[in-house]
């Protein structure tokens, strides 16, 4: 099986920690050069000095907000102009919870500019170079609620599939010239955000972050919470050679809770 990406270049959003972390640590182990992304310079050198360069690697960072899209487009316009990114992880932090029913506008058009927008603002920057190299892997990093919606997290679950169906339009656009499109889909992972909701949901229950983690396990098949490496070995996976004839799909990790095929 062909895992090897070295001389691979790779974009990863949301970088400085979580899943973003855990899989630019992936794609360096796999041979590739990673540019990490995040709004953290001290958090992104941290990271940095994670990386495996065994393998000759370069790696770097920039510092970025995707709250802010014109800045993000200037600072990877000026990157990409260097170099062709082969491979690009979108990724970043999940809207604030709480019903559909009872979200503001705003928090929808805040949500949609963070994720949709940003993405598609990246997939542009690099495609052409995606295009000239002949290899292309957009892998978008998302949630579960894409197939069965999460409660409590209503903002989160509409835009997340409507970043879902992006990438299945992309996946035939982009078909034709070697790029594929794929979303992953992590469940509960063991991240700062996990920790948030349960201390959100305890709060509200009167109940313990400790006996919400329980209540999440007893949902999971596998009865434990993921750890962020376990989602970043399929995203790598996907990034590779060997899975060049996979495109298009959403691919659940998490213990086999969603219940929906």
């Amino acid at each position: 099986m062909n895992l090897n990406l070295t001389g691979k270049n790779a974009l990863v959003g949301g970088s400085s920690k979580g899943i973003g972390r855990a899989v630019a640590i992936e794609l360096a182990l796999l041979g590739a050069n990673v540019t990490l992304v995040s709004r953290s310079p001290e958090r992104l050198s941290e990271a940095l000095a994670e990386l495996d360069t065994s393998q000759g690697q370069q790696h770097d960072f920039l510092v970025a907000d995707f709250a802010d899209p014109a800045d993000l487009h200037k600072k990877v316009h000026g990157l990409v102009t260097g170099k062709p990114i082969h491979i690009l992880i979108n990724n970043t932090g999940g809207p604030p919870g709480g019903p559909a029913s009872q979200a503001q506008v705003g928090e929808f058009l805040q949500a949609f500019n963070n994720h949709l927008i940003c993405n598609h603002t990246l997939m542009q920057l690099v495609v052409p170079g995606m295009k000239a190299e002949g290899f292309g892997r957009i892998i978008n990093i998302i949630s579960t609620s894409v197939k069965q919606p999460i409660e409590g997290l209503g903002v989160s679950n509409t835009i997340r599939g409507a970043v879902a169906n992006w990438a299945k339009t992309l996946a035939t656009e982009l078909g034709p010239h070697g790029i594929t499109v794929n979303n992953v889909l992590p469940g509960s992972t063991m991240t700062g955000r996990l920790e948030e909701i349960a201390t959100a949901n305890a709060a509200k229950t009167g109940g313990s972050t400790e006996a919400i983690f329980e209540h999440w396990m007893k949902e999971i098949p596998l009865r434990r919470i993921a750890a962020p490496s376990e989602v970043a070995a399929a995203v790598a996976f996907l990034a590779s050679p060997a899975a060049s004839y996979i495109s298009g799909i959403n691919l659940p990790v998490d213990g086999g809770r969603t219940k929906s095929l």
